[in-house]
């Protein structure tokens, strides 16, 4: 949250514009990811929502509030990406008279599977007849799953949806043609990992 002075679009010498203080900390920000972390290496920064408390298009805000996501496959930098925030906000705030607070909540662990259990899905998928991609890069989404992966061992996989976009995209297209071949995938896996005595 950026708090500043609010005040008349007229008379901006009379305050402090916290939604021009706050899209300055929104291009600091990404310079975060240029300028701290090794080209080699996956982090992404993404500010995803940007409100300002003016209900006016006349009215300089008193407060902004940005919200968003750091994701990372590398421990280190995970351990770093709060610092780098925080630093960033406050110090590009404070050179403009503002004042930034951040609330950093750490987000999901990184989902990493493991080897024989990743094997024994192939195995079922092959089985039921789908074609297997072996060789998915790494993506950056967050998933719930990784906590449970860091308790036991398993495998996250993805069911192919056709050619549509990502989830959270707006033309995203479930084919529930998909659903017989997961429902197929997953009675083979326990088949398997769980025969009837």
């Amino acid at each position: 949250m950026v708090t500043g002075k609010g005040g008349h679009a007229a008379a901006p010498h009379e305050t402090i514009d916290t939604t021009l203080v706050a899209s300055q900390i929104v291009v600091s920000l990404h310079s975060i990811v240029s300028r701290n972390v090794d080209p080699i290496k996956r982090v992404v920064l993404t500010v995803g929502t940007f409100a300002t408390d003016s209900t006016a298009s006349n009215v300089i805000a008193h407060t902004a509030k940005l919200e968003g996501t750091v994701r990372t496959l590398d421990t280190e930098y995970r351990a770093s990406a709060e610092d780098w925030v925080r630093r960033v906000a406050t110090s590009t705030a404070e050179a403009f008279g503002a004042n930034a607070e951040v609330i950093w909540t750490p987000g999901y662990p990184v989902t990493i599977n493991t080897e024989t259990e990743t094997g024994y899905a192939i195995e079922a998928a092959r089985a039921v007849g789908t074609a297997v991609d072996e060789n998915t890069p790494p993506i950056m989404p967050s998933e719930d799953f990784s906590y449970m992966l860091e308790e036991r061992p398993g495998a996250y996989i993805f069911l192919g949806n056709g050619d549509t976009p990502m989830c959270h995209h707006p033309a995203y297209v479930f084919d529930d043609e998909a659903i017989p071949l997961g429902c197929s995938w997953f009675a083979e896996l326990v088949e398997r990992r769980m025969p009837a005595a």
